[in-house]
């Protein structure tokens, strides 16, 4: 298994360069195909369901304004691909908005590659980006946060498991990066208390299964009578991770999101990149 078509979403936020250059660390690594993404911002179902005139002078200005600020964003996507040495990139321009836009990429993708979403940066996407397209794209989407400096992503990688549907499909589509990771550890919070997910030994039976793939992990059982959430960025702190793998947990409903407790913390909090999925 390997990541062979990776998407980056590429916007005006005073991060994305941070993004950029780790979704082409990660095609470097995989030799996979890099695609920058921008949108417009203008939803597909505006679009269809009312009667828009892309030629009306009353929309095209606007239209060509958003498909300017986009194409900057993507000149810079081009030359932080060309200077990382990605030998496969291509950039893409889409009259949409973000979240059904990118969420729609992902359904061709292996890996989407997004940003921590920030209330005071008017330039990044809205704060339910991540839940949503999480929820909706069915790929793995690894969250780059705006702060910190990670030389590599994925050199010791904490694993969030308690047994459920969402953090096995996460470990799954973890492994590329499990595969190369110096130190993976597996936090098992609260075994007890999860009666019928976890198997006689909780953490053993995910132990071997990743030991068949040729990753050996350090398994760590956890209580915690606090917030779950906080006490894996604790976690992921005290052993200096550049990485965690998490199921997200919610559902979405038209175009709510409603989301998990621990998953709610994890990306209001995040200091480390985190790959999710559900």
């Amino acid at each position: 298994m390997s990541y062979k078509t990776i998407v980056v979403y590429v916007d005006a936020s005073e991060n994305v360069g941070k993004r950029i250059e780790a979704a082409a660390d990660i095609a470097l690594a995989e030799n996979a195909h890099l695609i920058g993404v921008a949108a417009t911002g203008v939803s597909q179902f505006l679009q269809d369901t009312v009667s828009v005139n892309r030629n009306d002078p009353a929309i095209a200005p606007l239209l060509d304004t958003l498909r300017k600020r986009a194409g900057v964003s993507l000149e810079k996507f081009d030359k932080i691909a060309d200077q990382a040495g990605v030998l496969s990139f291509e950039h893409r321009l889409i009259d949409d908005d973000v979240n059904g836009g990118i969420s729609l990429q992902g359904a061709y993708s292996d890996l989407l590659v997004l940003g921590q979403s920030y209330p005071d940066d008017p330039a990044g996407a809205n704060v339910d980006t991540i839940p949503y397209v999480v929820l909706n794209s069915g790929c793995p989407v690894l969250v780059v946060p705006g702060t910190g400096a990670y030389a590599k992503i994925g050199s010791k990688v904490l694993i969030a498991w308690n047994g459920s549907m969402e953090a096995r499909r996460a470990v799954h589509d973890a492994i590329p990066l499990l595969k190369r990771a110096e130190i993976v550890e597996v936090a098992v919070f609260n075994p007890n208390s999860h009666e019928g997910v976890h198997g006689q030994l909780p953490g053993s039976d995910i132990s071997l299964y990743l030991a068949r793939h040729g990753i050996n992990i350090e398994l760590k059982e956890e209580k915690s009578k606090a917030d779950v959430g906080e006490a894996l960025l604790s976690l992921a702190d005290s052993m200096q991770a550049d990485l965690l793998v998490m199921g997200c947990y919610g559902h979405s409903r038209f175009r709510e999101t409603l989301l998990g407790g621990v998953t709610h913390t994890i990306l209001k909090s995040m200091r480390l990149p985190v790959l999710m999925s559900h």
